[in-house]
């Protein structure tokens, strides 16, 4: 058979296929696929006139990164908001001064929102109190969320539109903290919607633009498709319509799967009798699974654990839901026929999850539906086995251990954080682990997962499970194909073997010849989405 001449070829490097095909050297790319992959040599024939040739000059080429656990309209929207990261932020006057610096430009009365601090990293050990915020912005209201998502901390005007105040009963799966009898501004799991309910909704329009925005900044790091976990999560049903409109105006810059929120304050009331089954769509935008919350953040001292917290008076975390309740929304949603992603990190969370999944099996079969548990921090053998047996998936962040280790260790000892997230045990099982940043809760650079994965360091260099250290070709599948996989793609994208969507990364250094240390510096040069080049950060194709 004679192809044709190719849009694209790669050549002159190391191009990694997937776990399954290995590398090659030269890769031709032709009407958004792979048409032919092998040795230079032979690519070198389906060269034409009109070819763009990319010269690697030793560099790799990877599948396209595909974060299969994030959220890209929070993260396009926080671009315009405060950042609080730790990596910007070290103080707590830092975190009131980037406060008041927003409150500066804004008009009396408008809402102030900002995320990604972490009290953990800050000067105070602590969380802001909102007297703090009242002093710079007492005409503003302000909520600000740590970087967990699961808790935050609203001035005093923002309490008072929410309706809280000291006699607040406490919300199922929540809680409003106070200190000496009155209340410090601190708002856990449940308890937030409280605050997010007084919020004024944004115009789909703005939502619009933080999903171009966001997915412009992802592509730039070999970032090709994403999951986000939540759609409903910023602004109920307007959060899907803002990606369908996104995607109408061609405003959509990356491969989304969404995952919709459902429970009580979910949109699948409105969802479901729309169509809005998993798979609908194209594989640009393609309705997934039906998301659940079962706990909190093991930083933030609420998963939900077996055994207790060091030093917090026995508490064992917070669950969202009783065990009959999360059995009911599981076996609801499975008997429609969607797949379920529930969040879970605390090993008595998981429990949870898997036993709600297997009650629902007993009713109607999970056979097939990937069932998935979204971060997975704190699993079990028992866990692993049982997951095995429902074709469950682990949807867990690495880079949680790289940001939040010693943090891990400081609230849990050592012990339980070194079993975390155990890549190679996943991997070993057959569960296809989805290798994901769960941004903007942590960084999404995926090159810091991909160190984390290979070396199990801290950003202090903590070594914690070496045990679980995997290699650079699982990590990478890990971050390419599992994501397709949990999406029902992996037909499709994912790997690079001939007749699979052209969606591809080229990073600028070899990073399966790199000291392990040499992963982290490493920078996307070329991003290629559908074959077509939407990245190129030296300007050496486009041009």
């Amino acid at each position: 058979m004679v192809l044709p001449k190719a849009d694209v070829v790669l050549k002159n490097g190391r191009i990694f296929q997937g776990l399954q095909d290995g590398f090659v050297e030269a890769l031709a790319v032709w009407k958004g696929r792979v048409l032919a992959a092998g040795k230079s040599s032979e690519i070198e024939a389906l060269v034409g006139p009109a070819t763009k040739v990319i010269d690697l000059a030793g560099r790799c080429a990877t599948p396209g990164i595909n974060d299969g656990h994030q959220h890209l309209l929070p993260f396009g929207m926080g671009l315009r908001q405060v950042d609080l990261s730790a990596s910007q932020v070290k103080t707590l006057d830092e975190v009131l001064a980037r406060v008041k610096a927003f409150v500066d430009k804004a008009k009396p009365g408008e809402w102030i929102f900002g995320g990604r601090y972490d009290h953990f990293h800050l000067d105070v050990k602590r969380h802001p109190f909102r007297e703090e915020l009242d002093k710079v912005s007492p005409n503003n209201p302000v909520y600000i969320k740590r970087t967990c998502g699961h808790m935050g901390v609203a001035n005093s005007m923002a309490l008072k539109l929410a309706g809280i105040d000291e006699k607040t009963p406490q919300p199922t799966g929540g809680f409003i903290e106070t200190q000496n009898g009155r209340l410090t501004g601190l708002m856990q799991e449940r308890a937030q919607e409280l605050v997010t309910r007084a919020m004024p909704p944004l115009p789909i329009a703005d939502l619009v633009r933080g999903i171009e925005e966001g997915g412009n900044v992802f592509r730039s790091y070999g970032i090709t498709s994403v999951m986000d976990a939540g759609v409903g999560l910023v602004q109920g049903y307007d959060h899907y319509l803002a990606y369908q409109e996104a995607r109408r105006q061609r405003r959509l810059p990356v491969r989304t799967y969404m995952s919709l929120t459902g429970g009580p304050a979910g949109v699948m009331d409105k969802a479901f009798p729309q169509g809005l089954m998993t798979g609908v769509g194209d594989e640009y935008l393609k309705v997934g699974s039906v998301k659940l919350f079962t706990d909190g953040s093991a930083g933030g001292k609420t998963a939900a654990m077996r055994h207790p917290y060091k030093c917090s008076c026995g508490s064992i975390g917070i669950f969202i839901y009783s065990d009959g309740e999360l059995n009911d929304w599981v076996e609801k949603y499975n008997a429609l026929g969607y797949q379920l992603s529930i969040h879970a990190i605390g090993d008595a969370a998981i429990d949870q999850a898997v036993n709600a999944v297997e009650a629902a099996n007993a009713k109607n079969p999970v056979a097939g539906k990937r069932h998935r548990v979204e971060h997975c921090g704190f699993t079990t053998p028992d866990q692993i086995s049982a997951m095995k047996r429902l074709g469950m998936i682990p949807a867990p962040q690495p880079i949680f251990i790289y940001e939040f280790g010693d943090l891990y260790i400081e609230v849990l000892g050592e012990e339980r954080p070194a079993q975390s997230y155990p890549m190679k045990d996943w991997i070993a099982a057959g569960l296809h682990p989805i290798a994901s940043s769960d941004s903007p809760v942590s960084d999404f650079n995926p090159m810091k997962n991909l160190y984390e994965m290979v070396t199990r360091k801290t950003d202090r260099g903590t070594v914690m499970g070496a045990d679980q250290c995997i290699t650079t070709e699982q990590a990478i599948s890990a971050m390419t194909y599992n994501g397709a996989y949990g999406s029902f793609s992996e037909h499709v994208k994912g790997t690079l073997a001939p007749g699979m969507l052209a969606d591809i990364a080229v990073f600028d250094r070899d990073l399966f010849a790199v000291a392990p240390e040499d992963i982290l510096p490493a920078l996307a040069d070329i991003t290629l989405i559908d074959g077509e080049i939407v990245h190129d950060r030296k300007g050496e194709v486009l041009q």
